[in-house]
């Protein structure tokens, strides 16, 4: 059933939240707990879609009808539908994130000036389906299947809206925008300020533990742009053969880096007391 085992604990999680959000939708009645679980599932939700983007670059079933199942789901939680990342992200931004007059997620302004996070949030978040069906008009096949499969997913979210209005808004729809503006967002420091034509120092990386177990290794970017179709899993092992060529420049810290920090600055502190 699986492409790779690797794929099995995160999907059965995702799935797992997809069973949580349908039993808050048909249960669920008052607002303020509508409300409290959109804002707990914020985070969660977010993080799913690393994934969808991993699924996206590499199917995680061999059967085609279960993969379309689970971007529906995917859908739901990230806001982004079948092929759009295979369209926008792969055959797009992959191929011209060097060029930022062509980049599909590009950070500089047509007159060559940075864009600020917000800016840039903003601008990859709403232009992701335009840009995405531009691409798709010269891979037609993929395109037809966007919309397609676009389609169904918006029918099947009409009929959860009409049959509950606001457990559908704060369930579904809302974090299905939130999400696709976090993802937008988080994707702000991959590249960003990195004006050169070596694709070895055109990404940010980051290296800690606990980000890359969230993001599915998402830290490790050059390796990810060196050979995109690298299951996620596979990319310490790559990023190990390439380090070497990454300036050091293009590694950062995450927050669970700072967060580790603080804590051993708390017990040196302590310590010395």
């Amino acid at each position: 059933m699986f492409k790779c085992a690797a794929d099995k604990k995160p999907v059965f999680i995702i799935l797992l939240f997809t069973l949580i959000d349908f039993i808050a939708f048909f249960y669920l009645q008052n607002i303020w707990l509508l409300v409290a679980y959109w804002l707990l599932m914020m985070i969660p939700k977010g993080l799913i879609s690393a994934w969808n983007h991993h699924h996206q670059h590499s199917h995680v079933f061999k059967s085609n009808a279960l993969n379309r199942i689970l971007e529906f789901f995917y859908a739901l939680h990230t806001g982004v539908t079948t092929n759009l990342w295979v369209l926008h992200h792969n055959l797009g931004h992959h191929r011209n994130f060097l060029d930022q007059n062509k980049d599909e997620s590009r950070w500089k302004r047509a007159d060559g000036s940075t864009m600020g996070m917000l800016e840039y949030t903003l601008k990859v978040a709403l232009t992701a389906y335009p840009r995405g069906y531009q691409v798709g008009k010269k891979y037609p096949k993929l395109q037809k299947q966007f919309i397609v499969y676009g389609l169904i997913t918006l029918t099947l979210l009409m009929g959860l809206t009409l049959y509950n209005p606001i457990n559908a808004f704060f369930i579904f729809i809302l974090p299905m925008i939130f999400s696709l503006l976090y993802t937008a967002w988080a994707t702000y420091g991959h590249h960003t300020g990195l004006d050169t034509e070596d694709q070895f120092s055109s990404s940010h990386n980051i290296t800690d533990k606990w980000f890359n177990i969230l993001t599915g290794n998402l830290g490790f970017h050059t390796a990810h742009h060196f050979k995109q179709g690298v299951h996620w899993s596979k990319l310490p092992e790559l990023h190990e053969t390439i380090k070497h060529k990454i300036p050091d420049a293009c590694i950062r810290k995450s927050v669970f880096d700072l967060f580790a920090k603080l804590k051993k600055e708390n017990r040196s502190n302590r310590a010395s007391v």
